[in-house]
């Protein structure tokens, strides 16, 4: 099964005629990662999808949502049009996804991100993460 974003493009050869089938798909670039250190790396998707998959390691989270979120970071990363963007702001995008998709998996990827030292750190972050929830679900109800 082919991607939605490719192109399916039916050519022939000068030389022999034959015709053979081609598939297309546009080259993004995305930009590079500004680490907190000051050190910039390339833009990494398995590295992103490794790090969203130990928050949501033995969650019930389906691979198509988890697919889904990626491919949205991915777009804003791209989106922004600039040449590169800082990790923090990816961790914010990635701790945005994961709210939507598990609270435990934002939890738990907000202790490493924020490098959360002590059970208060995780008590102040449950108690945040609860009020938007809350705020969220009354929304919702209007």
């Amino acid at each position: 099964m082919r991607e939605s974003n490719q192109t399916r493009r039916r050519r022939e050869c000068f030389t022999c005629e034959e015709r053979f089938t081609t598939y297309e798909t546009a080259e993004l670039s995305l930009p590079r990662i500004i680490k907190r250190d000051g050190r910039r790396d390339v833009f990494n998707e398995d590295k992103l999808r490794s790090g969203m998959l130990r928050a949501l390691e033995k969650r019930p989270v389906s691979t198509e949502l988890v697919e889904s979120a990626i491919s949205r970071i991915m777009h804003k990363a791209w989106a922004t049009g600039e040449r590169e963007v800082s990790s923090a702001q990816m961790g914010d995008w990635v701790m945005e996804e994961l709210r939507h998709l598990d609270p435990v998996a934002y939890v738990r990827f907000a202790s490493v991100y924020h490098s959360f030292e002590d059970i208060h750190a995780f008590r102040k972050e449950i108690s945040r993460l609860t009020k938007k929830t809350k705020r969220v679900k009354s929304h919702a109800r209007k």
